[in-house]
């Protein structure tokens, strides 16, 4: 009796060994599978470590951005394209980690866990990725740049399709430069980090409408000599590029008075400040685009600052960083009555006989401001470009923005960076931009005229 005890014992050991083995087979297939036949050695799928079969990535219009011919990968025929679109499509070798080829290679090889690559075998192509991009804005943001590096990005904010993303250092993905540049393999709409500068003046305006009842009818001082304002903040001093003297917000806003909204975010407080910056997504991992491309976080810390900090931070400096995705879909739902639409790059994916495997629409909204702080802040913006940037540079658009000035460096030596985010108030275009313009001057010269390129060719291609 012993003896069937132990026998069964052993069988019962037996089979649960099997099973355990089974299981963790299954498991490391379920999880592996995809790196083992995406592997680069895998000759059906890469050439010399680059993709060489694959799917055709195509622009809002049909347009081909990448698609194999003869068993290699190639690009739109348009030089300006390709190097337009390239952060954004990703090479086929995968330096640039952000890009579709990468993100969307299962997609774009047929892979699925229970086929494989049976299908990219059986029609001699993957599946087809349309996206929301528009090659020409790309191609006139691309050119509006003008050799100078940063970011441009345009966003429909009223359906969250990203119709233009363009990343600068760039190259030819057909002539590939022998010297690499720094920055040339990010897509930095989706990656980079920037010191938001005036720009998040937005925000300080945001959170005094909601915290100030009686904001309108405040007067800051901004006095000072030598054409600079000053304004003492706890133990130091934050600096203007003007003397405005005593002003109102509006004007404050207009003139990005520095002076002015240091007072502001030194009566706020860091919590309030705070409180209002991350209901806006900052200290927040956002959602992935399209659930495949990871957007960096913007951050404000403000934990232990002093009221010196607090007062920096208002104008968009200390050590604030702001991802310009997330500043454009920001701005996105003030022009949007305060709600945030989830943006989005992947339209459609079809497979090679015509079926539809995804289709992308507008979702997951969110209420950043309330509708009638949306109001106040699109009047404010609004007063911007009527009273200081100049209506002549939006023709049409009815135009609502704010300008910021980095400073990234305390070497005398080192240039700002210019930004410029903004949207099209007139319904015919519902669109918001954002530019950065790394290593520049002041933006009313540099950023304020890339948008006004940028968004004279999307009313030329919306019209």
């Amino acid at each position: 009796m012993k003896s069937i005890s132990r026998r069964a014992l052993t069988l019962y050991l037996l089979i649960f060994v099997f099973l355990a083995g089974s299981v963790l087979t299954y498991y490391r297939l379920a999880v592996n599978a995809d790196k083992w036949a995406m592997n680069k050695a895998n000759r059906h799928l890469y050439t010399d470590g680059g993709l060489a079969t694959a799917g055709d990535i195509t622009d809002r219009n049909g347009n081909v951005l990448v698609s194999t011919v003869n068993g290699v990968r190639t690009y739109s025929n348009d030089v300006s394209v390709r190097k337009a679109t390239l952060q954004t499509v990703g090479d086929g070798a995968g330096y640039i980690a952000g890009g579709i080829q990468t993100s969307f290679k299962d997609e774009l090889t047929g892979y699925t866990i229970l086929d494989g690559i049976f299908n990219l075998k059986r029609y001699g192509k993957g599946n087809d990725v349309a996206t929301t991009l528009d090659s020409d804005i790309c191609k006139a943001a691309y050119s509006a740049m003008n050799g100078q590096d940063g970011v441009v990005g345009v966003m429909n904010y009223k359906t969250g399709e990203i119709i233009c993303i363009v990343s600068t250092p760039t190259y030819d993905p057909l002539n590939k430069p022998a010297e690499e540049k720094e920055g040339m393999y990010l897509n930095k709409f989706f990656k980079g980090l920037y010191t938001p500068g005036s720009t998040f003046k937005i925000i300080t305006l945001a959170s005094a409408i909601d915290n100030m009842p009686n904001l309108e009818n405040m007067t800051f001082e901004c006095k000072g000599k030598n054409g600079k304002g000053q304004i003492q903040i706890g133990e130091g001093y934050v600096f203007c590029s003007g003397v405005h003297g005593n002003i109102k917000i509006e004007k404050a806003f207009n003139q990005s008075c520095n002076c002015a909204f240091a007072s502001l975010a030194d009566a706020l407080g860091k919590d309030k400040l705070t409180a209002t910056a991350e209901k806006l997504g900052f200290n927040t991992q956002m959602n992935k685009i399209n659930g495949k491309i990871s957007r960096s976080s913007s951050i404000i810390k403000l934990d232990g600052s002093s009221a010196l900090d607090v007062g920096w931070a208002g104008i968009g400096q200390y050590t604030t960083l702001v991802n310009p995705c997330h500043l454009l879909t920001v701005v996105s739902a003030i022009a949007n009555g305060g709600t945030a639409v989830e943006p989005y790059l992947v339209s459609k994916i079809t497979t090679p006989s015509g079926k539809t495997l995804y289709t992308s629409k507008t979702n997951n909204s969110t209420e950043y401001f309330s509708p009638t702080t949306a109001q106040k802040l699109q009047k404010y913006m609004r007063s911007n470009v009527e009273n200081n940037y100049g209506d002549y540079r939006f023709s049409g658009l009815t135009m609502c923005g704010k300008t910021g000035t980095a400073e990234i460096s305390d070497s005398e030596d080192a240039k700002p960076n210019a930004l410029f985010a903004g949207f099209s108030s007139n319904p015919d275009y519902p669109f918001a931009i954002i530019v950065v313009v790394e290593n520049s001057t002041y933006s009313i010269k540099t950023a304020v005229p890339v948008a006004s390129k940028v968004m004279a060719a999307v009313k030329k291609a919306y019209s």
